[in-house]
């Protein structure tokens, strides 16, 4: 049985972020119309570290993509000497004729990557067409692929800013994008400062309570929140949900795990028709863009149907340009 190996770096190199983004854009269309294959996450705690590890299935029959994700989420890794990434994982992707495993590839890069990408495909649909400053909660792994998928999404965008608690971590994030994006990017002193300063914002970050205050959001800025992926967790304020446009990348998933629709909900504040809409459902024509006048919320927990799409993608094209290595088992 012959397997290609994907590295970090072969990941990267394999999967460009417009790439990312139209495969993951494909992909919600596929899973909104119900023709995907895909499977609540299984989850397995570990409470002793507050580690999280889940188990991520997925079919898309018209892309003939069948893969699954095993990811760690261990925040308290970032507190160890030295700090180690906080998600780590790996893909299989599968033969979709034979079932036989066809390639494994570094999960976290690739978990990165279709993660701004779904942000990068909100941003298309949802953010403004002259958008020219972006904004980045956070400063780690998820938060480098959040702002090169904006700046891919809209290549209007002529600055953006970072805000961190760790501010060694914020100025290096700084430093990076800037050489990356060919992008000035400001180091932040709040995260309130950088959203009053955003037209279009990422929420990156591990935190479980809310980061920022309402009254610093435009009314016409658009929030792609990736960091809150359990009941528990709420990262956007009660006040920025109910007063949003709220879009979703699936809606079961999003009120089986988004705390930060799940506690609105449960307090009364918002039922579940608040949700205008999956993303999918707007890509693909089935439902209205939201008009102006709010801002518009996109909630991502992340889907299997990202992972099986881009990690395809991927695999197939590092086979194209020669990447990985091929090994037997």
């Amino acid at each position: 049985m012959k397997i290609r190996c994907l590295s970090a770096s072969d990941v990267r190199a394999a999967m460009p972020m417009a790439e990312a983004i139209r495969a993951v854009r494909e992909a919600f269309i596929e899973l909104s119309a119900g023709r995907a294959a895909m499977p609540i996450r299984a989850r397995i705690d570990v409470p002793h570290v507050s580690g999280i590890s889940l188990t991520m299935p997925a079919y898309l029959p018209e892309g003939r993509q069948l893969a699954t994700k095993i990811v760690s989420v261990f925040p308290e890794n970032l507190g160890r000497e030295p700090a180690i990434p906080t998600i780590n994982a790996v893909v299989v992707v599968f033969h979709p004729d034979t079932g036989l495993p066809a390639g494994i590839l570094h999960g976290g890069t690739l978990t990165a990557i279709r993660t701004g990408a779904a942000s990068g495909a909100a941003t298309v649909e949802l953010a403004r067409e002259d958008v020219v400053t972006a904004g980045v909660l956070g400063a780690g792994v998820q938060a480098r692929t959040q702002l090169e998928a904006m700046t891919t999404a809209r290549p209007s965008i002529r600055s953006a800013s970072v805000y961190d608690p760790r501010t060694d971590a914020a100025e290096a994030f700084a430093r990076e994008m800037e050489e990356r994006l060919a992008l000035p990017v400001r180091v932040l002193k709040s995260a309130d400062a950088l959203v009053e300063a955003s037209e279009v914002i990422a929420e990156a970050t591990t935190a479980t309570r809310p980061v920022f205050s309402d009254a610093a959001l435009r009314d016409d800025a658009h929030v792609n929140a990736v960091g809150s992926f359990t009941p528990q967790m709420q990262i956007i304020p009660e006040a920025t949900v109910v007063r949003s446009a709220v879009v979703v990348d699936h809606r079961e998933s999003c009120w089986e795990e988004a705390g930060d629709l799940i506690q609105p909900r449960d307090r009364g504040v918002i039922d579940e028709d608040h949700v205008l809409a999956e993303l999918g459902e707007i890509a693909g024509g089935v439902a209205p863009k939201p008009g102006p006048g709010r801002p518009t919320l996109f909630k991502t927990v992340g889907t299997a149907v990202q992972d099986a799409a881009v990690g395809a993608r991927a695999l197939a094209r590092a086979a194209d340009l020669g990447l990985g290595q091929v090994i037997d088992l």
